[in-house]
């Protein structure tokens, strides 16, 4: 027998694709266009089995659509800026940048091992300083049209990382990739104005019809549109003037007449100012700050405050006073950083009311029933939309009303009082780009004593980062560098400073997929070609990235657009976020983890180690990650069982938006199919006619099924890819060449219908398993490769079954069912459904009197 050897093969048609070019595009071209983008990835030296999923996906889609006949481009590039690279030239004494492109190489070499159909010759890297002098000339021309501002602010502050992560780099009150706790500093910050596109980035979501729902919906929420009231509440005793009221933000203003206390963040101006003359204040602030600062975590933790001794006034009652709070639930990041309680329906100011003795009045309770007494509640009132009882002071009606009329009637009384008004916020903040790093891409700008911040010319980028640094201490190396940040001011000519800070890494990912289409152009984008290629058609990636990246790039586009850079709104028409690759874990008697190559089973099942037997124990199915060591090598599963099979399990497992389970069993049931694949075709039971013949003058019954079966399976595949159904694809084609091992090829028209059928096959399943597909291609006698072959067409007359399934029925019961050439005439009809066993016995005794015909669907016998 014929085996596959994927060593070979693999690197043969590698090659041949290089040589060729085949993938590569050279002009713009004038067939449809299909856009085929997976997210690129952060070049950390090793492709993992994430990356494999990824492209695999990737690939399939741009195969397909290759086939279909559209022009594809289908590039790849690295994420290369980032920290990362800087803790690894700590750690190991290397140069970010040598680390960097060495990775880079490594993992080109491990991507193109797995046969992917891209267009090497637009390759990027985000830390070149040819792509990264477009994004600070972009910067440049944001900061002139009002998109980009500095200001100081309170960041999020990673003390070992010692840079400042954005809000949605905070997990759990910890950085993303130190783990450390985040601290509280401010510090004067470089900004994007992300919410001047606020309204349009939300109405824009239900456009994305090609997107996710959770990933639009997650989207949204991060968007936050609130519609509210900006209510002040003065402070007892101030001189009227600024700082003496208090500005807050309520999406309840119907709750107001339950205020027991108002509470500020510890980054408001107020609670500094009463920290310089109130040691105990200071003090509970730098605490605060020093605690977490995600959503996550501040929901979580114990709701503590200290009472500022500052009373304030109601805003609609001025008999009524309420105690000011500094307290470690209040973000500054949202509304305006101060929050009025109302304990009796908010669970929150509940916690806090019971902690610190403050009363809970209940404004709100269901028509019919009597007010509750707020002493007596065991949790909040959170009530919903509705109808309710309400008791608003001076302004309460005189009969149940709903929750938006009781927020209209207080609107309204605050605005008559000049105490507030009706508006709209926002959960969105500006995006702070500022980062205390060396390896990111240098924000153009330079300081100057006289005149200022002064933008670097245009003719002077890009600014490129020194690479005389070192990191023997932490920090920024470009602060301390001896000569690199001091430069003469281009308006004035004295001494000034370069901006040390770089960019935070998403800024480069933002728009990398617009570089894509002209990779080479003098400029950032040739319009042309953006305006050919972009949007994305299809998106590929994690879920992961759902808000931080999708929604910047989606920002980027609006500002870029606004600059004359582009003309569109949005950067992907089409997203797919595929599930995580997961594996069991193992643990040796110790509790340290093992990674799956040092296990196995023994004769009786048991799970040991297999350098000395020890016992093992298999925990939980788990997200393959380093610390559990749960992972698999990719490049260890190519050299193994090849590319092909590892694709081919990857796309037949489960569905792909799902996470899989990675298993030995898994990829060798692969592997083995691709060699049943390989033996069906190479070892054709008779000789094939060339390709091309003729059809011949008739077929045999199984000659015929084959072919209806090959037209249905093409016309199935086709839906399947086109719907990200791929293990459903897998899975018709498998069921395909299951029949055709079935036919021996000696029937009228069989030798005909094998080769139509294993045509068929090869192209349905190349773009999954493209070496094998390329292999087999050339075998059956091709000239071509399989690569240029158009995708096969279904014919319509072979989608129609030629029987049908008939029920018969006896005085109106089912008695049978009967198979007969579709279209029949009613005469055998009538005649197959009365000679049926069943129906005889059903008719014993009786007289046919009429017998009822509906075509291909019913016999009714009335006897």
């Amino acid at each position: 027998m014929s085996r596959y050897n994927h060593r070979e093969t693999e690197a043969q048609w590698q090659a041949v694709w290089r040589e060729r070019g085949t993938f590569r595009l050279e002009t713009l071209g004038d067939r449809p266009k299909y856009y085929v983008l997976e997210m690129f990835p952060y070049p950390s030296g090793r492709i993992h089995m994430g990356h494999v999923r990824n492209y695999t996906l990737g690939d399939v889609v741009a195969r397909h659509r290759r086939a279909l006949g559209f022009d594809v481009l289908h590039p790849m590039g690295w994420d290369a800026f980032g920290l990362p690279a800087e803790n690894a030239a700590i750690e190991r004494g290397a140069h970010p940048a040598a680390w960097t492109y060495e990775n880079i190489a490594a993992m080109r070499g491990q991507l193109q091992s797995m046969g992917l159909s891209l267009d090497w010759s637009r390759e990027i890297a985000t830390c070149h300083p040819d792509y990264y002098r477009h994004e600070q000339k972009m910067f440049l021309d944001f900061l002139a049209a009002g998109l980009a501002y500095r200001k100081e602010s309170w960041v999020n502050w990673d003390p070992v990382e010692n840079t400042v992560l954005a809000n949605e780099q905070v997990i759990d009150g910890r950085g993303w990739r130190s783990g450390a706790p985040v601290e509280r500093r401010k510090l004067n910050q470089w900004f994007l104005r992300i919410t001047e596109f606020a309204d349009d980035l939300l109405a824009a979501l239900p456009t994305l019809e090609r997107w996710p729902e959770r990933v639009r919906l997650m989207q949204e929420n991060w968007i936050g549109r609130s519609v509210g009231a900006r209510v002040t509440f003065p402070l007892q005793g101030r001189p009227e003037g600024e700082g003496s009221g208090l500005e807050i933000f309520t999406t309840r203003p119907d709750t107001l007449f339950g205020a027991s206390f108002c509470a500020v963040s510890p980054d408001h101006p107020l609670a500094e100012e009463i920290g310089r003359a109130d040691p105990a204040v200071a003090e509970f602030v730098a605490e605060c700050r020093r605690s977490g600062t995600s959503e996550a975590a501040i929901e979580t933790q114990e709701k503590r405050g200290i009472d500022t001794g500052l009373r304030a006034v109601h805003p609609l009652d001025p008999s009524r006073t309420v105690p000011v709070y500094v307290a470690n639930f209040v973000l500054m990041e949202y509304g305006t950083g101060a929050i009025f309680g109302c304990p009796a329906h908010d669970q929150r100011d509940f916690d806090f009311a019971r902690a610190y003795g403050l009363p809970i009045i209940p404004v709100l309770w269901p028509a019919g029933e009597g007010r509750p007494d707020g002493t007596a509640l065991a949790e909040a009132m959170v009530l919903t939309d509705g109808v309710y009882a309400y008791e608003l002071g001076p302004l309460t009606p005189d009969r149940p009303v709903s929750v938006a009329e009781a927020k209209d009637i207080a609107i309204a009384a605050l605005q008559q009082r000049q105490a507030g008004e009706g508006t709209v916020r926002y959960r969105l903040r500006d995006w702070g780009v500022s980062r205390q790093r060396y390896w990111g891409c240098p924000i153009p700008i330079i300081h100057c004593d006289k005149c200022g911040i002064v933008p670097v010319p245009e003719d002077q980028l890009p600014v490129t980062l020194p690479e005389d640094v070192t990191f023997d201490q932490p920090g920024n190396p470009l602060d301390r560098h001896p000569t690199w940040k001091h430069v003469a001011c281009p308006n004035c000519g004295g001494e000034a400073r370069r901006e040390t800070d770089t960019f935070d890494t998403f800024f480069e990912s933002s728009w990398y997929f617009a570089r894509f289409c002209s990779p080479r152009a003098e400029g950032a984008f040739d319009r042309a070609a953006v305006d050919r290629w972009l949007p994305v058609d299809q998106y590929v990636g994690g879920i992961e990235h759902a808000v931080l990246h999708l929604l910047y790039s989606r920002f980027f586009v609006r500002a870029l657009k606004r600059c004359g850079y582009l003309g569109i709104d949005e950067p992907f028409a089409g997203l797919f976020t595929q599930g995580m690759v997961t594996h069991q874990t193992y643990r040796d008697a110790h509790g340290a983890w093992l990674y799956p190559t040092e296990v196995g089973r023994d004769e009786q099942g048991v799970w040991t180690t297999l350098a000395g037997g020890a016992p093992v124990t298999a925990g939980r199915i788990e997200k393959m990650s380093k610390s559990k060591r749960n992972t698999v090598d990719p490049q260890l599963i190519i050299d193994t069982y090849g590319a092909d099979a590892a694709r081919l399990f990857i796309l037949s497992d489960s569905p792909p938006e799902r996470d899989m389970e990675w298993t030995e069993a898994g990829i060798e049931g692969a592997w083995r199919y691709l060699q049943q694949l390989w033996r069906l075709v190479t070892e054709a039971p008779v000789a094939l006619p060339a390709a091309g013949s003729p059809l011949p003058n008739g077929f045999s019954p199984a000659a015929e099924g084959l072919r209806r079966a090959l037209h249905k399976t093409i016309a199935g595949v086709g839906d399947d890819l086109e719907r990200f159904h791929f293990n459903k694809a897998v899975a018709r084609i498998r069921e395909l060449t299951n029949l055709v091992a079935k036919i021996d090829g000696t029937g009228q028209g069989e030798a005909w219908a094998l080769r139509e059928a294993f045509d068929g096959v090869v192209r349905l399943i190349g773009p999954m398993v493209p070496h094998v597909g390329e292999a087999l291609w050339q075998h059956l006698g091709h000239d071509g490769l399989l690569a240029d072959a158009p995708w096969p067409k279904a014919d319509p007359a072979l989608l129609v079954d030629d029987t049908a399934k008939i029920a018969v029925q006896v005085n109106g019961k089912l008695r049978a069912t009967i198979v007969l050439p579709r279209d029949v005439d009613e005469a055998t009809a009538r005649e197959a459904a009365l000679a049926d066993a069943n129906v005889a016995r059903a008719l014993e005794g009786r007289t046919v009197r009429k017998v009822i015909v509906v075509p291909n669907r019913i016999v009714n016998v009335v006897g």
